[in-house]
């Protein structure tokens, strides 16, 4: 059996122990995806007590609806779509609008080959970047998130945002040029 199949068959058994209510396999997906749960959520706009409110009905709907997860897509695709659905009810209930709050991202990989200088710019970089996607509008902002950092393909955006591809095409290709308009000038000054 090659690596690749005796991983895959883990998988398999893990996603059986996890469908049959296994409490130890539900509290590994939880712990292997509540980061994932809550970027979601702060990136919708939520504060910090309305995402463990949100992430936690989002596991609870999962749990219910681990039975009829087909494996379609991704599990965590999947499960970011609820998280998604989750915290959109959550705002339309609570809230109209919000602006996305501003959440440094710390997960750039220091690089062995890299000095402290080259690291320091690349988290600088960074952080400009994920400062300006925050300022975008919501939607454009969750598609760009789900394509760049959640390494998303478009049809599992379209999906997680309940729209049509096409959209989320439209969606990105307008978020692209929004930041492409904004950091111009901050790149710009950097290089002089």
């Amino acid at each position: 059996m090659s690596d690749n199949e005796w991983k895959q068959q883990q998988k398999d058994n893990w996603l059986r122990l996890l469908k049959s209510g296994d409490q130890q396999a539900f509290a590994e997906f939880i712990d292997n995806y509540k980061e994932t749960v809550f970027l979601c959520c702060r990136r919708l706009g939520l504060g910090e007590h309305e995402v463990e409110d949100v992430a936690g009905e989002t596991f609870l709907a999962a749990y219910r609806g681990l039975s009829r997860y087909a494996g379609q897509a991704e599990l965590s695709t999947w499960l970011w779509s609820i998280a998604y659905r989750q915290a959109i009810s959550f705002l339309r209930k609570n809230r109209r609008y919000r602006q996305l709050e501003t959440e440094p991202d710390d997960r750039i990989a220091d690089d062995d080959r890299k000095g402290p200088t080259a690291v320091a710019e690349s988290r600088e970089t960074e952080r400009i970047v994920w400062a300006a996607v925050d300022q975008l509008p919501r939607l454009w902002a969750m598609a760009v998130i789900l394509f760049y950092r959640e390494q998303k393909s478009v049809a599992d955006i379209a999906k997680i945002m309940n729209t049509k591809e096409n959209t989320v095409k439209t969606y990105l290709f307008r978020g692209r040029e929004r930041l492409k308009t904004a950091l111009t000038p901050a790149f710009s000054e950097n290089r002089t």
